[in-house]
């Protein structure tokens, strides 16, 4: 559940690991860019700051520790943001510095931002999804991104995010389980697969390893994993 002390602790988390990162400049600009956006002015400089990151702070990877994971996970649980960057780092900052009172207004803002988004943020986009304060108004949305032919954008929202275990119905969290298998994503960093197992997607998986083998295929070893052994023999 969101609340107003997840949404300033995850910004010092964020800001925290921002600082060490990036210099001075990048951060003073980004600082006065979140002041901004959350005075709620001006929906322009959200759209254009949001676009120019990765002109101040690159790409670096964020390395983490295990404590900063740990951390991480306190604030907002199953979080685990091992992979991201700090141009993601950024544009989460971003996003979470939008006026969120009028749920409306915000959902508004932030599917236009979607709509007009090039890959490298709408992967940010989509695994930011978990911080959300609205994260159950977006499911639409989510399903957007698992319905992508862009790898990266799909592995943003299906893969160490908990965002899909936690709000698809079983027919949106089915097919990107099938679909993760189809573009090769590995199904160990699907978060929650043990327990969002159902019926339907142990039938789908089991039929997709005997189409593979039907075809003198291999078959994931993840796959024999999740249908069993007894299916395999």
């Amino acid at each position: 559940m969101y609340t107003k002390s997840l949404d300033t602790g995850v910004i010092n988390l964020l800001h925290d690991w921002l600082a060490q990162r990036v210099d001075k400049e990048a951060l003073d600009w980004l600082d006065d860019k979140q002041e901004q956006i959350s005075s709620g002015d001006n929906v322009k400089v959200f759209f254009t700051t949001f676009s120019k990151v990765p002109r101040y702070t690159g790409k670096r990877n964020l390395d983490l520790t295990a404590q900063d994971l740990q951390a991480a996970c306190k604030l907002r649980k199953n979080w685990f943001p091992s992979h991201w960057n700090v141009e993601q780092v950024a544009r989460t900052l971003l996003v979470l510095a939008l006026p969120s009172d009028d749920s409306q207004k915000y959902l508004q803002i932030l599917e236009q931002l979607f709509i007009a988004a090039d890959v490298g943020e709408l992967v940010a986009l989509y695994q930011a999804l978990p911080l959300s304060p609205y994260p159950e108004k977006l499911k639409k949305r989510a399903a957007e991104g698992v319905r992508s032919n862009m790898t990266a954008v799909f592995n943003a929202i299906a893969l160490q995010n908990p965002y899909p275990s936690e709000y698809f119905d079983n027919l949106p969290w089915n097919q990107m389980v099938l679909k993760a298998l189809f573009v090769g994503s590995s199904l160990n960093l699907i978060h929650g697969l043990d327990d969002r197992m159902n019926p339907e997607l142990k039938r789908m998986l089991s039929d997709y390893a005997d189409e593979r083998m039907a075809a003198s295929r291999s078959v994931p070893s993840e796959l024999w994993r999740m249908v069993g052994e007894r299916e395999r023999g």
